[in-house]
């Protein structure tokens, strides 16, 4: 199974988010998942890194957009590069090719590719699939979206994500697909 694993990308070695990222990357790896990534830094650069370690797949689907904005490079962890001009190429690439998606805390493009996965799954563009989204901090995001804008969300809709508290328990949701 392809596993799209999307966080933040300013995380750094040793810190909490980082390291767990790279337990879960060898994680899925060792449970013959295919890790995909954006391919750069942070969490993507830590679950490649993961995955790779334990002699796992990960595919990093980047961008010359991204290259050009942060001046980087594909880490060095990634077995196989799928490259594409634009961001939104990449992110409906990242969307389009997984099976599952694992969702870390991060910034405004993390937020993106959740809401832009979530709302494909709505409309139908994209089959349902598990969209798990870890961390007390997308708890918190997700309680304040729906108190404030829940009257636009239906119960159906809110049950295409899953909201847990670690890397332990979104990897029992994915061990069940």
């Amino acid at each position: 199974m392809k596993v799209a694993v999307f966080g933040g990308s300013s995380t750094r070695p040793g810190e909490g988010w980082y390291e767990e990222a790279h337990r879960l990357g060898a994680l899925l790896g060792s449970r013959g998942h295919t890790v995909l990534t954006g391919g750069y830094n942070g969490v993507m650069q830590a679950a490649s890194r993961g995955c790779s370690e334990i002699g796992g797949h990960v595919i990093g689907i980047t961008c010359t957009q991204i290259e050009a904005f942060r001046g980087t490079k594909v880490n060095q962890w990634v077995t196989e590069e799928i490259h594409f001009d634009t961001l939104r190429e990449r992110m409906y690439a990242l969307i389009d090719s997984c099976d599952a998606a694992i969702v870390m805390p991060g910034g405004v493009g993390t937020l993106s590719e959740l809401m832009v996965m979530w709302n494909e799954m709505i409309t139908g563009g994209l089959a349902p699939r598990p969209l798990i989204l870890v961390g007390n901090e997308w708890n918190a995001v997700i309680s304040q979206f729906l108190t404030s804008l829940g009257a636009y969300i239906g119960l159906k809709e809110r049950s295409l994500i899953q909201l847990v508290p670690d890397i332990d328990t979104a990897m029992e949701k994915v061990n069940t697909l």
